[in-house]
C-alpha cells in the first residue's frame, strides 16, 4: 500500500512538472503595433535622422544671447509670437547704466556749453566794463600829469618853493599812470580779441570725448533692451522674469548647462529638415540635381517628400540631436537640409526629431 502511494505522489508531481513547463515556454503573442515603422520607399536609399527647423536662407534658427549681464525686468511676447524687426523681446535691469549715461550726458552738456561760451566771447558787458577803466586810467594819467606840471612851473620860478621829495613823487606818480594805462589799453585789446584759438580747441575736444563717451554709454544702455533681429516667430524664451541672465545665455536647471536666452524662427508654412548623413555613406549621395527624399513622422504613418535645398559642406561630431557638448562620439556626419510645405492637418514642430530617407546612387 505504501509502495502505491508513492508511485501515485511520484506521478501527480510529473504531470505536474510538465504543465509548468508547458505553461512556462509558451510565447506570449506580441501586441501589434501602434503604427508601421517607417520603410524605405527608395529601391537604393540612405537613412538619417532629421531635425525640423524653421525655414531659413542660411544657418539654422535664430539664438539670441544678451550682450550685456543682469537680472530680467520684463518679458514683452509670448512662445508662438509673431514680431517685427526691432520689436522689444525683453528688458533686463538698466538702472545702474542708466544713471551713468544721464551723468556722462551732462557731464558733455557742461562741455558745449563752455565751447559756446568760448565762441561767445567778448562779451559786450565786459568790454563796456574795460573800456571804461581804459577811461579811467587815462583820466588819472591826466591827473598825474597836471600834478607833475604845476610842480614843474613851481619848481622853475622858485627852485625852494617845491621840495625835492614832492617833485619827485609827482614825477613818479606819471609814469604809474602811463603805466597802469598801458596795462589797462592791452587788456581791453586782449578782450576785444575774444577767446584764444587754442583754449577753443581744446574746449571742443574736451567736449568730444564726453560726447563720445556718452553716446558710447547710451549705446550700451540700448542692450538692456534686447529686440528682434528680424521678422520671425518667438519659438522658445528660455528664462522668467527675476532670473540672471548674461552673455553666456540663460541657466538652464534641467541640463545644467547655458543655452540661448530667447530662441526665434521665421513662419512655419514652410519648415526645413536638417539630416545628418554618417559620413561613410556620403559617397552614395547623388548629385544634388537627382536627391529625392522623403520624411516620416515619428510615432504616425505619416510620410512626407522633401525638397533638396543644399548641403552645409562641413562634417562634424553628430553632437546636435542630443545638445551634448561634452558627449564622446565616433559618429560624424554631414547635414543636408531639405524643404517641405506644412500639411494644415500635420502637427510638427522646429526641434522635432524625424526619420530622413535620401536616394542613393
Amino acid at each position: 500500500m505504501r509502495n502505491r502511494l508513492v508511485f501515485i505522489a511520484s506521478g501527480a508531481g510529473l504531470m505536474l512538472a510538465m504543465i509548468s513547463a508547458y505553461l512556462f515556454s509558451r510565447q506570449p503573442q506580441p501586441q501589434p503595433p501602434l503604427f508601421n515603422p517607417a520603410a524605405n520607399p527608395f529601391s537604393r536609399g540612405i537613412y538619417a535622422d532629421g531635425m525640423i527647423e524653421s525655414d531659413q536662407a542660411q544657418g539654422e534658427n535664430i539664438n539670441i544671447y544678451p550682450e550685456v549681464a543682469g537680472p530680467i525686468t520684463s518679458i514683452v511676447v509670448a512662445e508662438g509670437q509673431r514680431v517685427k524687426r526691432g520689436d522689444a523681446l525683453l528688458s533686463l535691469d538698466d538702472s545702474v547704466q542708466r544713471a551713468l549715461t544721464g551723468q556722462q550726458q551732462a557731464q558733455a552738456e557742461a562741455a558745449h556749453a563752455t565751447v559756446q561760451e568760448l565762441h561767445a566771447q567778448p562779451r559786450r558787458e565786459n568790454l563796456a566794463v574795460a573800456a571804461a577803466q581804459v577811461e579811467s586810467a587815462r583820466a588819472n594819467l591826466k591827473s598825474a600829469e597836471d600834478q607833475l606840471s604845476k610842480q614843474q612851473r613851481a619848481f622853475d620860478m622858485d627852485a625852494r618853493s617845491v621840495s625835492q621829495d614832492a617833485y619827485d613823487n609827482a614825477k613818479n606818480a606819471r609814469n604809474v599812470a602811463a603805466t597802469n594805462l598801458e596795462v589797462v589799453q592791452r587788456q581791453y585789446t586782449l578782450m576785444k580779441a575774444g577767446a584764444w584759438s587754442y583754449d577753443i580747441q581744446n574746449a571742443e575736444g574736451t567736449y568730444q570725448a564726453l560726447q563720445r563717451a556718452y553716446l558710447s554709454s547710451a549705446a550700451l544702455l540700448a542692450k538692456y533692451t534686447i529686440r528682434a533681429p528680424t521678422d520671425g516667430v518667438v519659438l522658445a524664451v528660455r528664462s522668467s522674469t527675476g532670473s540672471y541672465v548674461s552673455p553666456q545665455g540663460a541657466y538652464d536647471s534641467y541640463t545644467q548647462s547655458f543655452g540661448p536666452l530667447i530662441i526665434m524662427g521665421q513662419p512655419q508654412s514652410h519648415l526645413q529638415v536638417r539630416a545628418y548623413i554618417d559620413e561613410i555613406l556620403v559617397h552614395e549621395l547623388p548629385e544634388p540635381a537627382r536627391i529625392r527624399a522623403q520624411m516620416a513622422v515619428r510615432g504616425t504613418e505619416t510620410r512626407v517628400p522633401l525638397s533638396f535645398v543644399r548641403v552645409q559642406p562641413f562634417i562634424s561630431p553628430k553632437i546636435e540631436l542630443s545638445d551634448a557638448r561634452q558627449e564622446r562620439v565616433d559618429l560624424r556626419v554631414l547635414p543636408v537640409i531639405f524643404r517641405f510645405d506644412k500639411p494644415p492637418s500635420l502637427n510638427v514642430y522646429p526641434g522635432q526629431l524625424v526619420d530622413v530617407y535620401v536616394t542613393a546612387k
